[in-house]
């Protein structure tokens, strides 16, 4: 099998330099969508038939089973296919699919697909309004004589509720012949794919018709009202397939998945989280409001309060994240670690039962197990054009507003006084402290506002 997927559209209602099938639908492209569900079939040859944008499209879907066409200038969909036929096997079935509808199932290609195992086949679906769309003319006998066009349509024609949604399957061994055949005699002087059904039918070969399980599965995008919609369309379809997997979402209608979410047993996800890349939730994690991780692991029964933004880090069983905590790339908590309010931390490894609740910031930093940070904490790792580390070993206790100035290291057990700058190593179980010695001035006023 052959699988023709077009992708030439310019995409003008789209108001945007980006080409339309690079467009983002749930956190990837358009055109990747459909490439997926291509795969999906497992065809010999995979063609991507490409226009507008031509360079751009190449060079953000780039993988080596992909077959690439240049369409110049685009002529209709029939056009765009003679452009492809040199480059598909001669035996078997081509699939044409379109790089600007997302959503088509593979079940429903397969059943499109098994309707051609003798003839062409075309996935139709029925609209209340079916303005824009081609018409599926019928005979008397019920079967499909041709496909119109809206433009070239007669008023009789126009209240065909039954539409073509352009996708169809057909002999290759038959396409040469009828795509030479083709003509542009019409109101868009383009060359249609949509006419060989009329020549399939003239030639005595069987014109049979699929339906999709939903309308949404063959919804395009050409404009960003549309795209909006379908973006809706997507992340409820992804919500019911979390559901089904035994996820709690406090509202379906209220979460965003833009990659791909793995979700163990009993995982809980409230309202307004966004998911990014790859995120895994292991069994029993609870998600508060308002989260948003990319390319994260969260482990077992690990609970991140609202607000709390985890990236490229992995947080480990039974953690305690946020809220309003930042956990930035190459970060790694290990089991038991709480990481609180106005925290951030970043390329930084917490040991089991480590602790920085409140105000701190962590950079580039080893920390043991059952560490204390303190309110106020910092890191000094950068000293403006190097980053240094900071190790803190096991059970260390470090104070309320001190900056450890890397390189440094706090031995096991140490303790750091509040206020404390530390710019030599801390010894093992001893406290060390620095800070100005504390004076009363008697006496002293206050400046007093000058009056004019």
């Amino acid at each position: 099998m052959n699988i023709v997927i077009l992708a030439a559209g310019q995409g003008k209602r789209m108001h945007s330099n980006l080409p339309k099938v690079l467009h983002p639908l749930a956190g990837k492209a358009l055109v990747s969508h459909v490439i997926d569900t291509a795969r999906g079939l497992e065809p010999q040859r995979i063609c991507i038939v490409y226009g507008h944008g031509g360079e751009a499209v190449r060079a953000a879907i780039t993988a080596p089973d992909l077959v690439w066409v240049l369409q110049e200038p685009q002529l209709g969909t029939g056009h765009a296919l003679m452009q492809a036929l040199p480059h598909l096997a001669a035996a078997g079935t081509t699939l044409v699919l379109y790089g600007d509808v997302p959503l088509t199932r593979v079940e429903t290609l397969q059943r499109l697909l098994h309707a051609a195992r003798d003839s062409l086949a075309v996935l139709t679906v029925e609209l209340a309004d079916p303005a824009g769309y081609g018409r599926i003319v019928r005979n008397a006998a019920g079967d499909v004589a041709r496909i119109v066009e809206q433009k070239d349509a007669s008023p009789e024609e126009r209240s065909i509720h039954e539409i073509n949604t352009g996708i169809m399957a057909l002999p290759t061994a038959r396409l040469a012949e009828w795509l030479g055949r083709l003509s542009n005699d019409n109101a868009q002087q383009e060359y249609y794919l949509t006419d060989i059904v009329g020549m399939a039918v003239a030639d005595d070969l069987p014109v049979r018709t699929a339906q999709p399980q939903s309308k949404s599965e063959v919804l395009g995008v050409n404009s960003k009202v549309q795209l909006a919609e379908l973006e809706r369309v997507a992340q409820r379809r992804i919500a019911d397939q979390l559901l089904e997997q035994g996820v709690r979402l406090a509202d379906p209608a209220r979460i965003d998945v833009r990659g791909e979410l793995l979700c163990g047993r009993d995982v809980s996800i409230d309202i307004n989280c966004v998911f990014e890349g790859r995120v895994v939730l292991d069994e029993a994690v609870e998600v508060g409001p308002s989260c948003v991780l990319k390319n994260a692991h969260i482990g077992s029964g690990a609970r991140l309060a609202a607000f709390s933004h985890i990236e490229d880090a992995v947080v480990g069983p039974d953690g305690v994240i946020g809220p309003f905590a930042r956990l930035r790339p190459g970060t790694e908590l290990g089991p038991g670690v709480h990481v609180g309010n106005f925290v951030e931390l970043k390329n930084s490894r917490f040991a089991a039962q480590s602790k920085a609740n409140h105000l701190a910031y962590v950079g580039d930093a080893v920390v043991g197990s059952r560490v204390n940070i303190g309110a106020g904490t910092i890191t000094c790792n950068y000293d403006g054009a190097n980053k240094f580390q900071t190790v803190i070993e096991d059970d260390a206790f470090i104070g309320s507003d001190t900056q450890l100035v890397a390189p440094v290291t706090v031995g096991r057990g140490a303790t750091l006084g509040a206020g404390t700058t530390l710019t030599r190593d801390a010894p093992a179980d001893t406290l060390t402290i620095s800070r100005a010695r504390q004076t009363s001035i008697s006496g002293w006023k206050r400046p007093q506002k000058i009056r004019k």
